[in-house]
């Protein structure tokens, strides 16, 4: 049995499709689909059953996937220690981080590991979908979210708390909210998300309440959030590390604490895509991470 075969089977299964793969390999789909078919004559089974859209791999299919995984990870592991011989660590990792923590808290950290790590090269993304790890071959993604995709390996890195709160000129002149009830009719600024309504979900003790949000300023951006916030355009929902800062030289005021608040959950991520083979440098990087996240929530 040769060993290519089963790595080509590794790489289209992961792939979920032929066309994919073939972009993947930079290969054409005739060809993954040539290798494919001699490999299966050769043994005289079918290994993946083909749709319109993906292919999937039958029981013996998957018994000779997973002996794949194991034999391309030792690969790839081989040619990494002949690669790092007489060398400091290197590689490259392709990274994908939400766009306020990222942007705000995680961005002195990526400095902070290039400089440790220079020989490391980093491509660090800045968005909050959830997909592109498998759509951008990201090696390693931080979400805030409910749950975790079931599709993907996670580690809880933290809890994310949401906080009401504006500028101490704005609650002087308009009052803060007294009520969750209240929220609806206050010029509410918040992050969003296209193609998803924006719900409020609050706890307190036992006592669970949801109110849909229809916020005057909403923007991905949380600089830009944080500052319209300072400017007094509204009442602010966001993660308190975004105003933690001005709260703490009053210039930005809090209400309604006593309650635990959700826009889009409230647990970080990192994740991680299960049969993609994770280099030194990508298990270095997510050490470091995991170390920094956990020491920036003890404090």
């Amino acid at each position: 049995m040769n060993a290519q075969s089963l790595i080509l089977l590794v790489d289209i299964v992961d792939a979920g499709n032929l066309s994919k793969a073939a972009r993947k390999l930079k290969m054409s789909r005739a060809n993954i689909s040539y290798h494919l078919t001699q490999f299966e004559q050769s043994l005289g089974l079918q290994l993946l059953r083909r749709t319109t859209r993906r292919v999937e791999p039958t029981e013996v299919g998957l018994k000779l996937y997973q002996h794949g995984c194991i034999i391309r990870d030792e690969l790839l592991a081989a040619r990494e220690s002949v690669d790092t011989l007489g060398r400091g660590l290197h590689g490259s990792v392709r990274l994908s981080l939400p766009t306020g923590f990222g942007h705000l808290v995680m961005s002195d950290w990526m400095i902070e590991f290039k400089r440790a790590y220079p020989d490391i090269a980093l491509d660090v993304m800045f968005e909050n979908r959830v997909d592109d790890l498998l759509r951008e071959e990201i090696d390693i993604a931080i979400r805030v979210m409910s749950d975790p995709p079931l599709q993907m390996v996670a580690h809880e890195l933290s809890q994310v708390r949401y906080v009401i709160c504006a500028s101490t000129q704005y609650a002087l002149e308009h009052g803060m909210p007294e009520r969750l009830e209240d929220l609806p009719g206050v010029p509410l600024i918040t992050s969003t998300v296209d193609g998803r309504d924006l719900r409020l979900s609050a706890y307190q003790n036992d006592v669970r309440q949801e109110i849909a949000l229809n916020p005057t300023l909403a923007s991905e951006n949380f600089q830009f959030l944080r500052e319209a916030i300072l400017a007094g355009l509204g009442v602010g929902l966001v993660p308190d590390y975004l105003v933690a800062s001005a709260v703490a030289d009053q210039r930005i005021v809090l209400a309604l604490q006593d309650w635990r608040l959700s826009v889009f959950g409230t647990r970080m991520f990192l994740l991680r895509m299960p049969g993609r083979y994770q280099t030194l440098a990508a298990r270095t990087l997510i050490d470091f991470m995991i170390q920094r996240v956990r020491t920036w929530a003890a404090s």
